[in-house]
């Protein structure tokens, strides 16, 4: 039986024990009692961080078609997509600096995703130069930005399904990335520069950034009726 003051000491010599595991693995203590600081609210009046002025352009009309203006909400290129895009890929995640990007390369299954051993980042400037080329290449010769919606849709479609291949990129990874990205910066909380006015977010109906929903756990399928919060507001 373990009297009190053995009990003690069991308890201080695993905690020395955990302590010394984690010098050891980590060379220090990971541990710390400052707050982390939220992201800094992106700028949305600054200049582009990554995009080319064509680039940019060229963007902002695909974000368009992907999330179009109706009556419910506003379309891509207001709600910032293209900003949230531009400062992403500019930043560790066009840099893919949690991938493996060593190789070798192969097309992978769908499971899998796309195979790379190029950066996120490069892979949408070739994805936006091969698909430069592929729209001066037809009649009229003009940037994907300057068609008519009708024509983009049509294009867009092409690489969504692979119709329309491109040279030098896969336009099937391509689209499903630039697809998933601009719907991220359509819904991510607007501190990314995105999702203006949190737009996304009253469209859906989501609240926002809240500290905790303990007070609206057991209210399945109800409209709560509240305003959405977000991170810039320091109140969430």
């Amino acid at each position: 039986m373990f009297n009190r003051r053995s009990l003690l000491k069991l308890v201080a010599a695993l905690a020395a024990v955990g302590a010394a595991r984690a010098v050891m693995i980590y060379g220090g203590r990971p541990f710390g009692r400052t707050k982390t600081p939220p992201p800094t609210p992106v700028d949305r009046s600054a200049a582009w961080t990554f995009f080319a002025a064509g680039e940019a352009d060229t963007i902002e009309a695909i974000v368009d078609r992907l999330i179009p203006a109706d009556a419910l909400s506003i379309g891509g290129r207001e709600a910032g997509c293209a900003i949230f895009l531009d400062r992403q890929l500019s930043g560790p995640y066009g840099q893919s600096t949690v991938q493996y990007l060593a190789g070798p390369e192969a097309r992978g299954t769908p499971q899998q995703g796309p195979q790379a051993t190029h950066t996120i980042a490069v892979g949408y400037r070739k994805g936006l130069a091969a698909l430069a080329r592929h729209c001066a290449a037809q009649p009229g010769g003009k940037a994907f930005a300057e068609l008519a919606p009708a024509t983009q849709d049509a294009l867009l479609r092409g690489l969504e399904s692979g119709s329309i291949p491109l040279d030098g990129a896969d336009g099937v990874n391509f689209f499903n990335r630039l697809l998933a990205n601009t719907r991220e910066g359509y819904f991510a909380d607007p501190i990314y520069g995105g999702n203006k006015g949190m737009a996304g977010w009253k469209l859906v109906g989501f609240p926002g950034a809240r500290y905790d929903y303990r007070d609206f756990i057991g209210r399945r399928g109800e409209a709560l009726g509240l305003a959405p919060v977000s991170l810039i507001g320091g109140d969430a």
